[in-house]
């Protein structure tokens, strides 16, 4: 694996799952690693955790501003940011026909529009470094349908995959690339809160992969797309699914 030794990352939605591992997994490999989780006491005790090279930057990401401050906040700590990780998402099972506008709205905000606002906000300091990695940690559900989440979340990650392409496709001239994360079934605090033992156990009964993937294997694809061994690719969508969907 390679090491992230004097880079700089922020990790969105670090509190559990994915997250959480795709901020230790940075931090084991050697970068600064800023953690944004809702709750500030939580922010403040996997900053804690992870020591020196940890920062808490809490806060609801649906709050005017937030993005753009916590990227000053980093920069001003650590002096640059080079990973962007954002993985905050709301992830919710209403069915289509008791779906809200206000449920459906902080869903695509959320989903779509924060990440959307945390590219932005870096790009200043990414170009003048002329190297960044956004990763997008979209969903199989963005490459298909979801098999948990409503309409509304299946509609937030397939335009999480949009805005990585367009990104991409902007950004590469200045040394940034971006790329999405489509995980499958993942054996999660989030996936258990929305399906019993029983059911997981027959979903992935089915798979090429008959089992759950784990957190720690999402967060070492997600360390690869932000490493420099993959700065020849942007705009692609990486799936890890043990076998669910193949394209």
């Amino acid at each position: 694996m390679t090491t992230f030794v004097g880079r700089v990352a922020i990790v969105t939605g670090a509190a559990r799952g994915l997250g959480r591992a795709a901020a230790v997994r940075l931090h084991e490999l050697g970068a600064s690693v800023a953690v944004n989780i809702r709750d500030a006491e939580r922010a403040d005790a996997l900053a804690a955790e992870l020591g020196d090279r940890g920062l808490a930057v809490p806060g609801d990401l649906a709050r005017p501003g937030l993005p753009a401050q916590i990227v000053q906040h980093v920069l001003d700590r650590f002096g640059r940011v080079d990973i962007v990780v954002n993985n905050a998402a709301m992830a919710r099972s209403a069915r289509f026909a008791d779906l809200t506008e206000e449920e459906w709205n902080e869903t695509l905000r959320l989903n779509m529009t924060v990440p959307f606002l945390f590219t932005q906000a870096v790009l200043p300091a990414m170009k003048a470094q002329h190297y960044g990695r956004i990763i997008n940690v979209s969903s199989s559900a963005g490459r298909m349908v979801s098999t948990l989440g409503g309409a509304h979340y299946t509609a937030s990650k397939t335009g999480l995959l949009g805005l990585t392409r367009a990104s991409a496709k902007e950004l590469g001239a200045f040394g940034i690339t971006v790329n999405a994360i489509c995980p499958g079934m993942i054996d999660t605090e989030l996936t258990r809160e929305h399906a019993s033992n029983d059911l997981l156990q027959r979903l992935a009964a089915g798979y090429p992969v008959p089992r759950l993937g784990t957190a720690l294997e999402v967060a070492d694809l997600i360390c690869f797309a932000a490493s420099e061994a993959a700065g020849y690719i942007t705009g692609a969508s990486f799936d890890i699914n043990g076998g669910d969907l193949m394209m």
